[in-house]
């Protein structure tokens, strides 16, 4: 057999009782983390503009829009997708060379399991498929360095996870994936620079893409059967040579994932954390700050300190303000947290966070470099006007390997995010359904999730921007 006839294998052979207790457990965590993550991003510009696209150009309805509505797999996919992937508060995995969102590809695998009438337990089983693939071929097959962004393996991902939720058979599994795999590689500019809509939208159109090569492959369309190992294959001309025996691949790497605490690029989350401890010491005045020193390993420093994917001080939008670790540092010790309310525009531009962060120094340290992706030191000293220097020192944060999220913990984001759109009513459907899973079917969740409002209300606009207000005043 070919490898990618390996792989399709093990996702055919994939079952719900192949997961541990505490597997399907944090799988259900993560997919309720990534529905709130979603449904808090119904009202952003990027996509009302995808949403009003999708609406003209329309679609056979059998795969649900959050939000109401409903268009094709793959349009719905990268829909879906989007609204999870806007905020960058998603969940993610850490692997030496590489960096990854697993639950990117929920999109892709929730339109195809709805539209094969798929049950709960067919649906994490398919998500969990992907979390593996994922997770895998970043482990042994890191593109970054070469130029390549992570979406690359995530093509292979979502489009496992999609023929497993259609049922394909491993044939077809094999095409589909082989299609999207070879289709799909994407250059890593999109997360370097100056940042663009595309640095949120690249995996939506790989969740679009990975549904689309399942739906040919159930037709019968076949793609390379040596994508991996053939001559000007994805080992050829990707990865470079690396060996991954599905046949011994389970559905654990779940467990290995990691929940952002901060609305912020994960590499910064404990970096976050040693701003909110410093901010709630005694003594400490945010408007006395004079210069700030932050000691990070070296995969944040290059991909959101201004290392060797730009300099990160020009920040004037979401996109840029979300993988500033300076600007990011800046308005936690100003506001004290990180949330959507902080990515308002005005907040973002702000004179205040705008001149704090041209004061932060970023230093990789090869001992912290070390001990990453087990850990993520921090260690950040801010000095004031005065002379005062307060310090804190994090290696995790609460949603880490070493502290993971309970269901209660991950309920409690979740409400956080979707209250300005869902009544507690619907919360509560959503969270019980997500819970009970893999007893329930797919069209539960999706009908609730189509009830949800895609627009918060007044009273809700106006108490987010008087917290808004209260914090930036703090």
């Amino acid at each position: 057999m070919t490898e990618v006839q390996e792989l399709a294998r093990f996702v055919d052979a994939a079952a719900i009782d192949d997961f541990s207790a505490e597997a399907l457990e944090q799988l259900k965590i993560r997919v309720l983390d990534t529905l709130g993550v979603a449904i808090g991003a119904l009202d952003a510009e990027p996509t009302e503009a995808i949403r009003g696209l999708i609406e003209d150009l329309g679609g056979t309805p059998t795969a649900t829009l959050i939000g109401g509505g409903a268009t094709s797999p793959e349009r719905a996919a990268f829909y879906n997708s989007a609204l999870s992937r806007y905020l960058d508060f998603m969940d993610s995995y850490l692997a030496p060379g590489e960096t990854n969102h697993p639950s990117d590809n929920l999109g892709a695998v929730l339109a195809a399991a709805e539209s094969a009438d798929a049950t709960g337990a067919e649906f994490l089983t398919a998500l969990g498929v992907a979390y593996q693939v994922h997770a895998r071929l970043s482990d042994e097959a890191p593109v970054r360095a070469k130029g390549f962004d992570h979406t690359t393996q995530g093509a292979f991902a979502a489009a496992a996870g999609a023929a497993k939720a259609l049922g394909l058979t491993p044939e077809q599994i094999a095409n589909a994936v082989a299609i999207a795999g070879t289709a799909n590689v994407a250059l890593r500019v999109t997360r370097t620079g100056n940042l663009s809509h595309w640095k949120g939208l690249a995996y939506p159109h790989v969740s679009q893409n990975g549904t689309f090569a399942a739906l040919l492959a159930s037709r019968g369309i076949t793609g390379p059967e040596a994508v991996f190992e053939g001559n000007k294959g994805f080992k050829d001309s990707v990865s470079g040579p690396f060996e991954l025996d599905w046949s011994h691949e389970d559905l654990e790497r779940v467990r290995q994932t990691i929940i952002k605490k901060h609305n912020a690029e994960i590499h910064s989350q404990s970096a976050l954390d040693a701003a909110q401890d410093i901010r709630a010491q005694d003594g400490f005045n945010p408007r006395a700050i004079e210069r700030v020193r932050l000691t990070t390993f070296d995969v944040a420093y290059s991909i959101i300190g201004g290392g060797e994917e730009g300099d990160k001080r020009l920040v004037r939008n979401k996109e840029e303000a979300d993988h500033s670790l300076p600007w990011m540092v800046a308005v936690v010790l100003l506001d004290g947290a990180l949330n959507p309310e902080q990515y308002e525009p005005e907040r973002i531009v702000a004179a205040d966070v705008q001149g704090l962060m041209t004061r932060v120094t970023i230093t990789p340290s090869d001992e912290f470099s070390a001990r990453f992706p087990a850990h993520m030191p921090a260690d950040l000293e801010v000095e004031l006007a005065d002379g005062t220097v307060f310090r804190s020192s994090q290696d995790s944060y609460h949603g880490f390997h070493d502290n993971p999220l309970d269901w209660a913990s991950a309920r409690r984001k979740f409400d956080a995010l979707t209250s300005p759109f869902a009544d507690q009513a619907l919360r509560d459907e959503i969270a019980e359904i997500v819970h009970g899973l893999d007893t329930r079917s797919t069209r539960e969740l999706t009908a609730a999730l189509a009830r949800v409002p895609r627009t918060r209300s007044a009273a809700q606009s106006a108490d987010r921007a008087a917290t808004a207000s209260a914090a930036h005043a703090a």
